[in-house]
């Protein structure tokens, strides 16, 4: 019997986004926590989080992204202001904002340009 393909529903764009997302993250937290977190990193990181706003979250998804985004931009602005005196924590939390604003951004925009539309 053949094996079904699991990315079959899935198309191109949405398997890029998730790509996006997990090499975003990884690489937000390893360079804060390496130090290393140029501002060319910074840009290239801010660039993923844009990525994934745009092509990892269907309009279905809209909601609950954004909500969920919300949540973890205030509890990184937040939480990385409570442990200033860890400064590897405070990095890492900052270093995800990069990622998390511009995909939450973007998501919203799309979101409020689809209710416009309505």
């Amino acid at each position: 019997m053949a094996r079904r393909n699991k990315s079959r529903g899935r198309n191109s764009s949405s398997s890029l986004g998730g790509l996006a997302f997990l090499i975003g993250i990884v690489l937000a937290v390893v360079l804060a926590a390496l130090g290393t977190l140029t501002p060319t990193w910074t840009l290239i990181i801010v660039i993923i989080g844009l990525i994934v706003g745009a092509l990892n979250v269907s309009e279905s998804e809209s909601s609950g992204f954004m909500m969920a985004g919300v949540v973890l931009i205030i509890a990184s602005a937040f939480g990385g202001s409570a442990v200033s005196a860890v400064s590897l924590l405070s990095d890492i939390f900052d270093a995800l904002l990069l990622i998390f604003v511009p995909a939450t951004i973007v998501v919203a925009i799309r979101e409020a340009y689809s209710a416009a539309r309505r």
